[in-house]
């Protein structure tokens, strides 16, 4: 599968920005989809996944309350809602695709980023003072 994230920008702190990720390649909902990111400097860090139907989310304690995790199956692709965006949430944000159709994710599996078997190439996120 390939993806390809879109939506990275400049916003001020406050502000909002909506990520997107579509993929093509295996019927999408074979996969739970997960967000992560990666600051200049830092090791790349979880911060949201999405079961194959939707029907569970999770997110890194940093973003609960002002990110949100949805997706499309009719097109193929992941949304993720950045509402009071702060500066330490700079980074490149990357999606990545999961192949396990409706298994289930075990206790700390959606944030290790070794379940998943496709990245896409990346985003830029950047939150202004």
């Amino acid at each position: 599968v390939q993806l390809v994230e879109s939506g990275g920008g400049l916003v001020q702190a406050g502000g909002s920005l909506r990520l997107s990720c579509s993929a093509s390649g295996r019927p999408f909902s074979m996969y739970a989809m997960g967000w992560f990111r990666q600051a200049p400097g830092k090791e790349r860090e979880f911060v949201s996944a999405i079961t194959s139907n939707g029907g569970t989310t999770f997110y890194t304690d940093s973003v609960k309350g002002r990110f949100t995790i949805s997706r499309d199956n009719a097109k193929s692709t992941v949304y993720l809602q950045m509402n009071s965006l702060k500066p330490e949430d700079t980074a490149i944000y990357y999606c990545a695709a999961d192949l396990r159709y409706s298994r289930p994710f075990l206790d700390g599996e959606p944030q290790d980023g070794r379940q998943y078997e496709y990245w896409g190439q990346g985003t830029q996120v950047t939150v202004s003072d």
